[in-house]
């Protein structure tokens, strides 16, 4: 298996999710392309393409959900995550919902640096990528309000703009292993050295490198191991040095097929992240899901508990951790939700622009 940015977090849980089948209408694929689109440093895109996968037919109530930092729509399709939300009977049942999951800015088949632009490409933000998302869903597939937005990880942190940014433009919100305050401590501090640690390797060559890093699975891996799995799943998995070892060594020796131009704009994206300005303004119900054992966002601090309260009509569900939860990976798997977001579908008022 190679692994890209999107297989991150996948990747850095020793033990897989068991397999489900698919038992969900096809995903059907698409493109859409946003004319002049202005990023928030004031360039201009003339045209940026948006790839995006749909699940269920257009006459369902739409939902969008968002991916992780790296990931794509596929990464949203795991048997894990899809398995357990899309089929019959389920929280988002296809036959019911329009599940929309467009491939960020940057990400999947959107537009990215790789595509030919290298660095030259426009230094794009969480905001950026939040628009990029509204003017797919209203301008080119037509949907003007709804059902609920839902992301995990990065795609948490854009639910909790969409709430903020266009608040009349759903009924229900979950972000997912996020917080809605700065992008800081920790967190930041475990990015900027993955990041810095490319950009310094001589291969990287200022952007215009003709081979991939070579530093660069080293500090993929390092920031993986030190931001995801769970406390207790690593003890449960690598009680011994041994193990411990043959983890690692497994994890770098998975080839990385990541473009390092890409990665490092996908995580740099965050750096600005701030959600803490505007939570008085969100409408919509919302229901933040973390595990107590988040890595990247530990309840501990507090800071999560004291801007809950500015947020009207929301509630925190945090996923008790275990030997079974994988840290800031533990919202990967649906089954450890799938009641709570049920219930907020029952229960958030049916609202319109």
């Amino acid at each position: 298996m190679k692994i890209s940015g999107g297989m991150l977090a996948a990747a850095l849980l020793s033990i897989s999710m068991p397999a489900m089948a698919a038992d969900y209408p096809a995903p059907k694929q698409g493109d859409w392309i946003a004319k002049d689109f202005k990023f928030h440093t004031g360039e201009v895109m003339p045209e940026l393409r948006l790839h995006y996968t749909t699940v269920g037919e257009p006459t369902g109530q739409p939902v969008l959900v968002l991916h992780g930092s790296g990931g794509s729509a596929a990464s949203m399709l795991s048997p894990a995550f899809a398995g357990e939300m899309f089929g019959p009977g389920q929280p988002l049942d296809a036959s019911k919902y329009y599940i929309i999951i467009p491939d960020g800015i940057g990400h999947g088949k959107s537009s990215k640096p790789s595509d030919g632009m290298k660095t030259s490409f426009p230094k794009y933000d969480y905001d950026d990528m939040v628009d990029a998302q509204y003017r797919l869903v209203t301008e080119g597939l037509g949907v003007k309000h709804l059902r609920l937005v839902i992301g995990n990880s990065m795609g948490g942190m854009h639910t909790w703009l969409w709430g903020e940014k266009y608040p009349k433009a759903m009924d229900a919100l979950v972000p997912m292993a996020c917080q809605p305050t700065e992008m800081a401590a920790r967190n930041w501090m475990l990015r900027r050295i993955m990041l810095d640690t490319i950009r310094n390797d001589p291969d990287y060559n200022g952007g215009n490198y003709t081979s991939q890093p070579r530093m660069m699975k080293y500090a993929i891996v390092a920031y993986g191991i030190a931001s995801i799995g769970g406390t207790l799943a690593y003890q449960s998995q690598a009680p011994t040095a041994a193990k411990a070892d043959k983890i690692v060594d497994e994890r770098l020796g998975t080839p990385v097929t990541a473009d390092a131009n890409d990665f490092i704009y996908q995580w740099e994206a965050s750096h600005d992240y701030n959600a803490s300005e505007r939570l008085e303004g969100i409408e919509a119900s919302l229901l933040l899901i973390n595990s107590a054992d988040d890595e990247r966002n530990p309840p501990e601090t507090g800071v999560t508990e004291a801007a809950m309260k500015r947020v009207k009509n929301a509630r925190l569900y945090l996923i008790p951790g275990s030997t079974e939860t994988r840290g800031h990976g533990t919202t990967g798997n649906a089954k450890f939700y799938t009641e709570q977001v049920r219930q907020l579908l029952q229960t958030a008022p049916q609202r319109t622009m």
